[in-house]
């Protein structure tokens, strides 16, 4: 058996060194295209919340319903869903905003094995770069929710506690749903915070719960009221072709 060749090098491009400086201008200009077309796609989708989560769980799997869960909850609270875009977690989360009346946007990796769009999109972007990808979901959300999830939720994750953690963003709320799934990870940070090598405050970055309303509440505080938010979408210009 073989495995199947991703459908681009780039990636691995990425990690060889020094090339010819055009072939090095032409993947930086791939990249700045790449944030454009995320820019214009999700410019005009209104004050979002973003949510990270396995793509593994199927329809029925209790965290699934509790994406289904946490979608219908933002939807309520007048936040447009944004996910990785994918199945899963994230189908869920853009479904349950769907079901509740609500918006639904995606940034949809573009993976060897074709991860599609999930059908709960309103919007969505596809992307070849995962660095592209986690700027575009952070800059347009106003907070955070983490399902459980694999290696991929997890570094998502870190790096947007990274970014709060050196206050390269401020009061930006995060709220991990599931506390049997990470109370395991807490045990971690806890050795962390014995060795010092993160601060015992850096335990408050996060908030955890299990409980949907005790999430929206936290989420209606620290993103609604902090932030003063209004659903304002911008105009869009016809001579950009908008």
């Amino acid at each position: 058996m073989t495995d199947k060749k991703p459908k681009s090098k780039e990636e691995l491009v990425l990690l060889e060194g020094p090339r010819p400086r055009l072939k090095e201008f032409t993947l930086a200009f791939k990249v700045f295209i790449e944030f454009i077309r995320g820019f214009r796609v999700l410019h005009f989708v209104g004050p979002c919340i973003t949510v990270f989560g396995s793509a593994r769980f199927k329809e029925g799997h209790p965290n699934y319903e509790l994406g289904r869960k946490v979608g219908a909850g933002l939807a309520n609270l007048g936040f447009t869903v944004m996910t990785g875009g994918g199945p899963g977690a994230m189908e869920a989360a853009n479904r349950g905003a769907k079901e509740a009346g609500g918006k639904s946007v995606g940034c949809n990796i573009e993976l060897p094995h074709e991860q599609y769009p999930n059908r709960w999109l309103d919007r969505w972007v596809n992307i070849r770069y995962f660095f592209v990808r986690k700027v575009l979901l952070v800059k347009y959300s106003y907070g955070l929710v983490v399902l459980p999830g694999g290696f991929g939720t997890l570094d998502e994750f870190a790096e947007v506690v990274t970014l709060i953690q050196t206050k390269k963003i401020t009061n930006y709320p995060m709220v991990l749903m599931g506390k049997a799934y990470w109370e395991k990870f807490l045990v971690f940070v806890d050795e962390m915070i014995a060795e010092k090598t993160i601060d015992m405050e850096d335990r408050d970055i996060f908030f955890i719960t299990d409980d949907i309303d005790e999430a929206m509440e936290y989420l209606k505080k620290h993103s609604i009221e902090r932030f003063g938010l209004k659903r304002t979408i911008p105009h869009r210009k016809r001579i950009l072709g908008e």
